[in-house]
């Protein structure tokens, strides 16, 4: 029994398709309103403004020194935000969602979220290049440019894209209303988590919980996308089925001469079945006029060469009477007088 999502595909009829999340006029709002926030942040870092001086005071403070005891459980919890184990377990969750709802469109949704992610956060990262409190070199500085690698922070971005997508991808608005309070406490969680064992600075949390809101508010522009590949995919999968199942028909050997079964009678005359052959005939469908002409023509019981009509076998042919009188050996009927 196959496993795979398009098992079902072929036993049960399709759903009607779920509707995507459209670009309203709020949510282009909010995406303008993330937009500006994300390059206010960034520009606040270049020009060492006074988040930077509030980066400094977060690290120097050195939370994980004061709290040390919700050290053992926030190192399990930051796993939140790391993109391979979330992305296993949303990937799974997906996936079963697409077996239940016989589409990709989850899965293609978390695909393209993902290297959306990557892309975006990547670059940035690349770009700015900020060291992390770690390897910071002077204080009261930015770190920019210097070779790193945490600005914007991965892990919040993550988070907030991962979890995200469940509520994203939520079929009933109170689904979506509880999936978003999670998504929001997770990644806000994460990223403070960040803070505390002093990975990245407080505005690098603040870029990536803005850097992953980005992502998902501008998802619906991807939504026809998502739509022509999931139509793509389901298309070279039937034409890789109609390959691999076509099978062509076997070709049918030329009909030769059939034996002609013999009755009994023309057994004992000497002819035998290989004797006597008859050529193939092709079937004709009901009601053909050449069907009932070749029933009455093999209608009859084949007669002995140069004799009278034989008889089927096991029958008793009656004595043939001749104008001379009765049969050698047959009774004489007495003469009645006329």
């Amino acid at each position: 029994m196959r496993t795979d999502i398009f098992a079902r595909l072929d036993r049960e009829p399709e759903p009607p398709k779920i509707e995507a999340p459209r670009m309203s006029r709020h949510r282009i709002a909010l995406f303008g309103g993330t937009l500006a926030f994300y390059l206010a942040i960034v520009w606040a870092v270049l020009i060492t403004s006074w988040l930077v001086a509030l980066d400094w005071k977060v690290m120097l403070f050195r939370p994980y020194q004061q709290w040390p005891e919700l050290h053992p459980f926030l190192d399990y919890y930051v796993v939140l935000g790391q993109r391979g184990p979330t992305a296993v377990m949303v990937a799974c969750w997906l996936g079963w969602r697409s077996w239940r709802q016989h589409t990709l469109r989850p899965l293609l949704v978390l695909g393209t979220s993902l290297l959306l992610l990557n892309v975006t956060v990547g670059a940035v990262k690349l770009g700015l290049g900020r060291l992390g409190p770690h390897y910071a070199t002077q204080i009261g500085s930015a770190e920019m440019f210097a070779g790193g690698d945490i600005f914007p922070s991965g892990h919040t971005a993550n988070a907030v894209v991962t979890w995200g997508i469940l509520a994203y991808l939520a079929t009933t608005p109170r689904a979506r209303r509880y999936l978003s309070a999670v998504s929001a406490t997770v990644s806000l969680g994460v990223g403070l988590t960040t803070v505390y064992i002093g990975t990245h600075w407080l505005s690098d949390v603040l870029l990536g919980w803005a850097a992953g809101l980005l992502i998902l508010l501008a998802l619906p522009w991807f939504e026809p996308l998502i739509a022509r590949t999931e139509e793509w995919i389901f298309a070279m999968r039937a034409r890789w089925r109609e390959r691999r199942g076509g099978s062509r028909p076997a070709p049918v050997a030329d009909a030769g001469p059939q034996p002609v079964l013999l009755p009994q009678s023309m057994a004992t005359d000497g002819l035998t079945a290989e004797a006597v052959t008859a050529p193939a005939e092709p079937v004709l469908p009901a009601g053909h006029p050449a069907a009932a002409t070749r029933a009455r023509a093999h209608g009859g019981h084949p007669a002995r060469p140069g004799s009278m009509p034989v008889a089927p076998a096991g029958v008793r042919r009656p004595p043939p009477h001749t104008e001379r009188g009765p049969r050698a050996g047959s009774p004489a009927r007495p003469m009645t007088g006329g």
